[in-house]
């Protein structure tokens, strides 16, 4: 009598772990550590104060591995504005298609600001007032938070006039913004950063009409 052989089915090979996506999630994640690290030990001591080594030690890194993120202490303060800059993007394009384009400006800043610790932002703002070389970067903060509320409102158009006016409305915007936190920080940064950007859209609009 034949014994009959049983097929065994071999085991189906699993899916080779997406390595690239893996590595750079870790690269995301270590930058975002190294971030957060920089503006806790910015705001603690001040940013003359804090050293490249610090930061590192801080987000668990080696000096070396600090350089393959940022090229400098003012590359981090950078960086966080660029975040801001892409939300801002998101919240433009995400708003209602009925609003209009001041409108929608008003809303997705003040969706941003929303997220901000008050006390943090006014602490960040006297730390770029009293540095020179942060001074600089702040002054690149405004031209990228415009180019990036441009770029949001110019995709809820379809027209070269439309573009036009997007650029307009996000020259105005940013410029109020900019005289609006100056006067927030003067002020003691005493309201909520949403209630401010609502006070500056509304003298914007005072003026326009």
């Amino acid at each position: 009598m034949k014994t009959s052989k049983v097929a065994r089915k071999l085991p189906a090979k699993g899916k080779a772990p997406d390595v690239t996506g893996l590595r750079q999630r870790k690269r995301q994640q270590t930058r975002a550590r190294l971030t957060r690290a920089a503006m806790t030990l910015f705001l603690e001591r001040g940013f003359e104060a804090t050293t490249i080594d610090d930061i590192a030690a801080a987000a668990n890194v080696s000096r070396r591995s600090f350089f393959h993120y940022f090229a400098s202490k003012e590359d981090v303060v950078t960086a966080w504005q660029e975040n801001a800059a892409s939300a801002l993007v998101d919240e433009v394009v995400a708003r209602p298609a009925d609003e209009s384009m001041l409108t929608a400006a008003e809303n997705a800043i003040a969706a941003v600001v929303k997220r901000l610790d008050p006390a943090e932002a006014a602490a960040m703002s006297r730390l770029k007032r009293d540095n020179p070389a942060l001074q600089a970067r702040d002054q690149l903060k405004y031209e990228t938070i415009e180019r990036a509320l441009a770029e949001g409102l110019a995709q809820r158009g379809r027209t070269r006039s439309d573009r036009q006016k997007a650029r307009l409305v996000a020259m105005i915007a940013t410029g109020a913004m900019r005289v609006g936190g100056d006067s927030w920080i003067g002020d003691g940064a005493r309201e909520k950063p949403e209630a401010f950007v609502k006070r500056t859209f509304d003298a914007i609009r005072a003026i326009l009409t």
